[in-house]
């Protein structure tokens, strides 16, 4: 019995294969077919001259719940993720409770329900009091887990103990869990705090007070425990050439570690930072130039495996705090795939859009997907979910104040100059989010887990 088409969306699909011309079916919540045109009688999504993308996936936000929704909430947050063209999230465990099991995954995941656009799965957050909890995590309710190398304002459990971090690579090799790291050495830091005495005093000093010597440390201690142990390992917002040459001569060599480069390290330098101040006060901190082409290098040559926002909103109030006391983080789910294809417009006009969408699908599809084991997602092929996204590539627009949805209510994107506008996204054949009428769809969003 053929299946009854629901939906078909027409346009320049990106599938595993390459860009071309046709039409994605939509039968039951998954794609059914991907043909050269319609049938008949079917209701159609006209995207002709712009791309069908798969469902983006940003395997890296803090949506705050539990115990921190006044910075962001659920609601708010994966409206800002359906606005920016993302189906799917994984959410970090510094939270109110901490996520550091997984009784504490499946109570968040009761809170979330009926509260979420996007269909969603969490980190475990790695605790260094209970390391042997990695070699036991049920898969079916995480698959990874959070570890900080580094603390900052809302990071739960700091692992700054050798011997805890080894164990925490031993019983995660054991697990068959992945470790998401913020690698960044503390001793390092403190190191450095005891000789100045004083906290930075400028916004020009923030960068020297949580350096780049931090990040290359603790990854070189990552990599050791990588080859003594094997654990599979993705390392967070790289933000220097050193640590995406470590990294990426080590999986050359056949280590199981990946990286990952976010939005906000490939859209802004230290010089804005002295421009916006708080507002790109981020941990770890914004680089140089030199850095930044670094990691536009590692994205274009497949180096970078993935592509998060690291979505941290804080209040207004909170971020203009004195420097020492202002939280790092900003917020980003929204801005990620726009910031990126606009990037990548204004550094390679010349290339292929059909390049570069493919490359967009990658990094925030099909790669995250198969990193986190998300069956169904990432990619534009029959059997998986009808996950869509209608993107126009040429269009021109300025952001503002009055896009932002997340709950904060403010964006370091406001007032640039964006190439490229999500114009309709899709979960499971349902429109969440249409950018003509500005509507939303149901929070119907799935936890991608069970108890």
């Amino acid at each position: 019995m053929e299946p009854v088409i629901d939906l078909a969306v027409l346009g320049r699909v990106v599938t595993p294969d390459g860009a071309r011309d046709g039409a994605v079916l939509v039968s039951g919540g998954r794609i059914s077919a991907i043909l050269p045109t319609a049938p008949d009688g079917v209701r159609v999504i006209d995207a002709r001259g712009r791309y069908v993308l798969p469902g983006l996936i940003d395997s890296h936000v803090h949506f705050r719940t539990p115990g921190l929704e006044h910075k962001e909430d659920w609601e708010h947050g994966s409206r800002a993720a359906v606005v920016g063209g993302v189906t799917t999230v994984i959410d970090m465990p510094n939270t109110v409770p901490p996520g550091l099991d997984e009784a504490a995954l499946c109570a968040k995941a009761d809170l979330v329900a009926g509260r979420s656009l996007v269909d969603f799965r969490f980190h475990l957050g790695a605790d260094p009091q209970r390391p042997e909890l990695l070699a036991e995590v049920d898969p079916s309710v995480a698959t990874s887990a959070k570890v900080f190398m580094a603390g900052h304002h809302t990071a739960p459990t700091v692992v700054r103990d050798a011997e805890q971090l080894e164990k925490i690579f031993a019983h995660a090799a054991a697990g068959n869990v992945r470790l998401v790291l913020h690698a960044e050495d503390e001793a390092v830091f403190d190191l450095l705090d005891q000789w100045r005495g004083t906290d930075p005093q400028e916004y020009s000093d923030y960068e020297r007070w949580r350096p780049r010597t931090g990040a290359i440390s603790a990854v070189a201690q990552v990599l050791a425990l990588v080859r003594r142990h094997g654990t599979k390992t993705h390392i967070l917002h790289v933000s220097t050439a050193e640590e995406a040459d470590l990294l990426a001569a080590a999986h050359a060599t056949g280590l199981p570690v990946t990286f990952e480069v976010t939005g906000h390290h490939l859209s802004f330098i230290d010089r804005d930072t002295l421009r916006g101040g708080a507002r790109t006060r981020l941990s770890p901190a914004i680089r140089g130039q030199a850095d930044q082409d670094r990691l536009w290098t590692a994205l274009y040559s497949g180096e970078a495996a993935t592509v998060g926002s690291d979505h941290a909103p804080h209040t207004r109030t909170e971020k203009t705090r004195p420097i020492a006391d202002a939280p790092p983080g900003i917020p980003g789910v929204q801005e990620l795939a726009t910031a990126v294809w606009t990037g990548m417009r204004r550094r390679r006009p010349d290339e292929h859009p059909d390049v570069a969408a493919g490359r967009l699908a990658r990094c925030l599809g099909a790669a995250p997907a198969d990193l986190f084991g998300l069956p169904g997602k990432g990619r534009l092929e029959p059997g998986a979910d009808a996950d869509l996204v209608v993107f126009d590539p040429d269009q021109r627009w300025m952001f503002s104040a009055e896009d932002v949805r997340s709950k904060c209510g403010w964006s370091a994107y406001e007032g640039w100059s964006m190439t490229g506008r999500v114009l309709t996204t899709i979960r499971a054949g349902e429109v969440l989010w249409d950018d003509e009428r500005k509507t939303f769809g149901p929070a119907t969003g799935r936890w991608l887990g069970t108890r």
